[in-house]
């Protein structure tokens, strides 16, 4: 049957995806297909074992008695032949297991390390069920093809050493073993038509399940308080029930498939033992020699089930490796040819003509503004007028659309990524922090002394709680911190950004959550405490006076920049503190 373009692409990519694996993992992999030779070539050496044993052991035995010799020998080279296929099994499923995982720590590591390096516009394109799916399911499901490789290409070493044992037996019986060969290839042919869209639908259904269960635990605290359990279970069995359709759908297809490869061996066999029979009445084969070719179809048939398991994997390997290629075909960070280092000390900042959009949002528009080394800012204005982005402009999580942003005079675009990570610190109102230890979560593995880690907790006001803790700083946290209030994490996460020793400090409204009077405290040891620039997004009045300026943000520009009691005086910024103090009290 001829194949159509559709499957022959399906298989070239398949046969291409196993070669990049091999490529990758040759070492193992060709130990596992020696392993898998040996088997070959031991199977068929057993049958011929065990035909000479019928005619020079077993025959003469019912004639009247056996040679102790002869039997001696048959044994011994029965037992010898299992050994040697012992041998080859282990070596094929120790090496082939080894290849195979080998090969899924690479996809892991290629897909992880991808997403350590696409921009974060990028993470915000794409759900985290999806992207869990990606660096799991995919990584696990591109590789499955390689589990049965190597026995197939041992089968085929079988097939070419049985095809010439079968041919000195017999030849009429060696064409009764190949006719299995058309009706293989036939079958594989629908199968491999008619599995891909469905097997596709199955991997894409995966991430669908992974996205509303990553939504429905990162908002337990919503589904709870607001009675969404039977909303998320619905919406988490509309998802499930997609799944299940797809696979059930794929599970149809291969139990079509799998009884028809396992009921052809058996046909065959049925038809070798005809012509056999007929075969050995006209004297043409001894019964030996009959024995032996029934044990090389009967070896025959498993193998060929393996290959078929390889023609069953391939499609859905080469969907899987379509959706990390997916992944891996995500744009890296613009990462500078000549990366130029950040100087010591304090930054000064410049914001030159920018203009940031999210799609078509503009969000901020011409922005010009200046911060010499050292200084201390407050960014004010209403909700959506571009605070946070500009903070994520400076910490160089998003690129500018048009203008540049400079750091004592450098380009970002043309600082070291890893000097800038080390130089800046922004501390966002929504705080992370991991289900581990509160020294783990200030350090992050760096070979910080205890005692720099209480002296930021000092500046940040957070001795105290940690102190009453039950083991202080080795207590360990729940999952986001979730064993903690609002403020005290904030304060763990300002604690955390100080050890960094930053030369340029970002606090986007970082102390929300703290009471006015402890948020007031915090500020005054910050400013005794560190000499990086900072910038502070904040909407108390008690705090933005304590800065040694203001900047008015207003629809993405900057409309007013002078201390706090000099823009009391502009009607915008007064109508603005009018409102923040409306709001406090």
């Amino acid at each position: 049957m001829p194949r159509g373009p559709q499957e022959q692409r399906l298989l070239r990519r398949g046969f291409a995806l196993l070669w990049l694996s091999v490529k990758t993992q040759r070492t193992p992999f060709i130990l596992s297909v020696s392993g898998a030779a040996l088997f070959a070539v031991m199977a068929v050496g057993g049958t011929v074992v065990l035909g000479r044993i019928t005619d020079e052991v077993l025959e003469p035995a019912f004639q009247g008695g056996a040679d102790r010799g002869a039997v001696a020998v048959g044994a011994g080279a029965l037992v010898g032949a299992s050994l040697l296929r012992m041998v080859g099994v282990v070596l094929r499923r120790y090496f082939g297991q080894m290849a195979q995982r080998r090969m899924q720590v690479h996809w892991f590591t290629r897909v992880t390390d991808r997403y350590l390096r696409v921009p974060l516009r990028w993470f915000e394109e794409h759900p985290a069920g999806e992207l869990l799916a990606h660096a799991d399911a995919d990584c696990e499901r591109s590789t499955m093809a390689m589990q049965p490789l190597p026995f197939s290409l041992g089968v085929l070493v079988l097939i070419v050493v049985a095809t010439v044992q079968l041919a000195v037996v017999d030849p009429v019986l060696m064409l009764v073993g190949l006719a299995l060969f058309p009706s293989l290839a036939i079958i594989n042919s629908a199968y491999t038509r008619r599995v891909e869209r469905p097997a596709a639908a199955a991997q894409a259904r995966v991430g669908d399940v992974s996205s509303v269960t990553h939504e429905s635990f990162e908002a337990a605290l919503v589904v709870k308080t607001l009675g969404l359990d039977g909303r998320e279970r619905e919406r988490l069995r509309c998802a499930a029930e997609g799944l299940r359709q797809a696979r059930v759908e794929v599970g149809n297809l291969r139990a079509s498939f799998e009884p028809a490869l396992d009921a052809l061996p058996n046909l065959g066999t049925i038809v070798l033992l005809w012509v056999g029979a007929w075969r050995l009445s006209t004297g043409a084969v001894t019964t030996g020699e009959l024995v032996q070719a029934m044990a090389l179809f009967g070896i025959l048939a498993f193998p060929f089930r393996i290959v078929g398991f390889l023609l069953e994997e391939l499609p859905r390997a080469v969907v899987a490796h379509d959706r990390i290629a997916g992944v891996l075909r995500a744009p890296d960070r613009v990462r500078p040819a000549e990366p130029r280092p950040l100087p010591p000390g304090p930054v000064e900042v410049e914001l030159d003509d920018v203009t940031f959009a999210y799609g078509h949002d503009i969000v901020l528009e011409g922005l010009a503004a200046r911060v010499a080394p050292g200084e201390v800012v407050a960014l004010v204005g209403s909700t959506g007028s571009g605070k946070s982005s500009v903070c994520s402009l400076l910490a160089h999580l998003v690129d500018p659309t048009a203008g540049e942003v400079r750091l004592s005079g450098v380009p970002l675009s043309e600082l070291d990524p890893d000097a800038l990570h080390r130089a800046t610190a922004l501390v966002f109102q929504e705080t992370f922090l991991f289900g581990d230890s509160v020294r783990e979560n200030l350090t992050l593995g760096s070979p910080i002394g205890d005692d720099e880690v209480w002296a930021a907790l000092d500046v940040a006001r957070a001795r105290p709680f940690v102190e009453r803790l039950p083991h202080g700083l080795d207590e360990v946290i729940g999952e986001r911190g979730v064993t903690l209030s609002g403020g005290q994490r904030q304060r763990l996460a300002l604690a955390r950004a100080l050890l960094r020793r930053p030369q340029l400090l970002l606090l986007d409204d970082a102390t929300s959550a703290v009471d006015a009077r402890v948020e007031q405290a915090i500020l005054a040891r910050l400013r005794g405490r560190t000499e990086a620039t900072t910038l502070i997004v904040a909407h108390r009045v008690s705090t933005i006076a304590l800065a040694d300026r203001v900047l008015l943000l207003e629809d993405g520009r900057i409309v007013a920049d002078g201390t706090h009691r000099s823009l009391l005086q502009v009607p915008a910024y007064a109508a603005l503190v009018r409102a923040y103090e409306q709001d406090a009290a």
